[in-house]
């Protein structure tokens, strides 16, 4: 008894811990590797295997408009994840690096207002401020897309950083002040680079998320400004094809290699 008592608890060692886990990883990552099996499928049908081929790669490589989504995608995201991470950057620093104040809960909560709403309401927001300032400019290029795109990941990039912040040590800030730094010299040679990782990984996040964001994407752009997602949502609603297959599975590996990138660099820097 007094063995039993002493044994911490762990999830691990509940009954059935092993299956239950399995089956939720066959769950999210068997639709992934289907995807990803089907586009190397030699015939026309998504339903039925045909043999190996690489066609509806070069059919996919080869399609012009699939060229222009991609480059709008990325044109788009990297501008986003650059802005966004920016001004969470200066949010975080904003609500750490002092002391705390009245109202500090309330721009937490308002800084993380669209990871609280559905992203249908986000979105009509925004097409509201867009259509206005679309009718008092004339203006109708990408530059919606990025300004609701940065509006949309900023909570996405301030958690990270936020939390890389909140885990740093004061010590060497305060060692610089005391040897008469500037709070600008302070904060390029200490706290800036202890927090490039969190800035990394905000960016990241950042850039993953409008890179794959539909249902804002939908609202706001105008005629010609089809993202991959939206290009390939426009393709599912004609007929189902094996190219959008060979398509999302680019785009997957495009997102594993980021990740790795990521992950690389954040070890050597530790």
């Amino acid at each position: 008894m007094a063995d039993r008592a002493k044994r911490s608890f762990a999830v691990t060692d509940l009954p059935g811990f092993s299956t239950i886990a399995i089956l939720v990883f066959v769950a999210l990552y068997a639709p992934i590797l289907i995807m990803t099996l089907y586009s190397f499928n030699a015939g026309q049908s998504v339903a039925s295997w045909e043999g190996w081929s690489l066609d509806w790669y070069r059919v996919a490589w080869g399609n012009e408009e699939v060229k222009k989504a991609t480059l709008i995608s990325l044109q788009v995201a990297a501008a986003a994840a650059v802005l966004s991470t920016a001004l969470a950057t200066l949010a975080a620093l904003g609500t750490t690096r002092r002391r705390n104040f009245r109202g500090q809960t309330f721009i937490y909560v308002m800084i993380n207002q669209p990871l609280m709403v559905p992203e249908i309401v986000t979105a009509v927001a925004l097409l509201l401020v867009t259509a206005a300032i679309k009718k008092a400019t004339g203006y109708s290029g990408l530059g919606y897309l990025i300004m609701a795109h940065t509006a949309f990941c900023i909570p996405f990039a301030y958690l990270p950083i936020r939390a890389r912040l909140e885990g740093m040590d004061t010590t060497l800030e305060t060692a610089a002040a005391d040897l008469y730094a500037s709070s600008w010299q302070t904060f390029r040679r200490v706290t800036l680079p202890l927090l490039m990782p969190g800035i990394f990984a905000g960016a990241m996040l950042a850039f993953v998320t409008s890179l794959d964001d539909v249902v804002i994407t939908e609202f706001i752009k105008s005629p010609g400004q089809d993202t991959l997602p939206t290009y390939m949502l426009g393709q599912l609603r004609r007929a189902m094809k094996p190219d959008v297959n060979a398509i999302s599975t680019m785009l997957l590996v495009f997102t594993l290699v980021i990740l790795s990138a990521f992950f690389l660099l954040s070890r050597n820097r530790k």
